[in-house]
């Protein structure tokens, strides 16, 4: 009898992959510690894979010396952030603490009605208790920044192999495809070909739309002489990767700053900027780039955020839609033929 249920269980395709499912979600909650080891490891070797498709397809060079240029150029690259510019965001962060600090305890003339509006609004609503709990996680952050630096570290070393090894690792993988157990295998399989061709394209797609906004919006605040601009493009690139929050979190701070520059004037260019960017991302930048993905209505997007960042903490700000993504396609709401087309539609615009 057990063996006959046994047998029900596996011809059962759906019932089985749904328990595969969740035997995956039960592994990854146990492993929560290392969730940001994942996550980084994950997306360094999407992103590099990625590059080294679209380099093979114009130039004809070994896949793993173009790994090697690609990780090499990026530790240079790390170098000189930790050598040069690491010590310049630390001063310019401090001078924007300071601007703020400045402009709440010393307010220009004129501007108490609105600071004592603001103020009143803050103390009704959660916001300060949002920022405390922000401040707490980045305090948090700040005493594990060595924990952090070593998951960062080991994240690129288990990166760097995997990519270098990418054809031997695959073939030695597909091995677990045949055998007694084959059917648990073709199910996790068949979940990572879903995780890879949703959560992998809307994250590359994301980061290149944050390159794009950070590098306009950087421009512009460089041409109205905004001081701190270094923080800020780190801050405008971060927040970027978070959609449509996003843009108002890093408009309080630029908005504050721009303020103590040009007045109010300086506040309305910096809406107007915002503005015209949002428009760019959501009308120019997303029908193009983020067509591999289904549309979420903004209320969805913000739901979405909410609920994953209570769940995943300040990673699922940045993951709770692709992870969002993920689920739908495994429920099927969009179809396999549907996301394969979106998808090579993507790829060639990327290339």
């Amino acid at each position: 009898m057990f063996l006959t249920l046994w047998q029900r269980f596996l011809g059962n395709e759906r019932l089985r992959r749904f328990t595969v499912l969740l035997f995956l979600v039960g592994v990854l909650y146990l492993a929560r510690s290392m969730m940001s080891l994942i996550l980084l490891t994950f997306i360094f070797s999407f992103l590099v894979i990625s590059l080294n498709d679209a380099i093979r397809k114009k130039i004809d060079i070994p896949s793993k010396l173009i790994v090697i240029i690609v990780y090499l150029l990026m530790i240079g690259g790390i170098y000189l952030a930790i050598t040069i510019y690491l010590p310049k965001l630390v001063t310019q962060t401090e001078n924007l603490v300071n601007y703020i600090v400045k402009f709440y305890n010393h307010p220009p003339k004129g501007t108490n009605d609105v600071i004592n509006m603001v103020t009143q609004y803050i103390s009704q609503s959660d916001i300060m208790k949002q920022m405390r709990g922000g401040m707490s996680i980045i305090v948090k952050y700040l005493a594990n920044i060595g924990t952090m630096g070593m998951t960062f570290i080991m994240a690129l070393l288990l990166s760097f192999f995997f990519t270098i090894d990418k054809d031997d690792l695959f073939k030695f993988s597909k091995s677990f495809l045949k055998g007694p157990y084959s059917w648990f295998f073709n199910d996790v399989y068949y979940f990572a070909k879903i995780f890879v061709n949703s959560f992998g394209v809307v994250l590359e797609t994301q980061f290149i739309i944050a390159l794009i906004n950070t590098a306009i919006t950087t421009t512009i605040l460089a041409c109205m002489k905004m001081p701190q601009l270094f923080s800020l493009a780190l801050l405008i690139f971060f927040m970027s990767m978070i959609p449509v929050a996003g843009v108002i979190i890093s408009a309080i701070p630029m908005m504050l700053i721009g303020y103590t520059v040009g007045g109010v004037k300086y506040i309305i260019y910096i809406i107007i900027m915002l503005c015209v960017v949002h428009a760019l991302e959501a009308y120019v930048l997303n029908p193009k780039l983020m067509s591999s993905r289904t549309e979420l209505p903004i209320f969805y997007t913000f739901v979405v955020l909410y609920v994953s960042e209570h769940l995943f903490g300040i990673w699922g700000l940045i993951v709770g839609i692709p992870v969002f993504t993920f689920l739908l396609d495994i429920l099927g709401v969009k179809s396999d033929h549907i996301r394969r087309e979106r998808l090579k539609k993507f790829r060639e615009k990327v290339k």
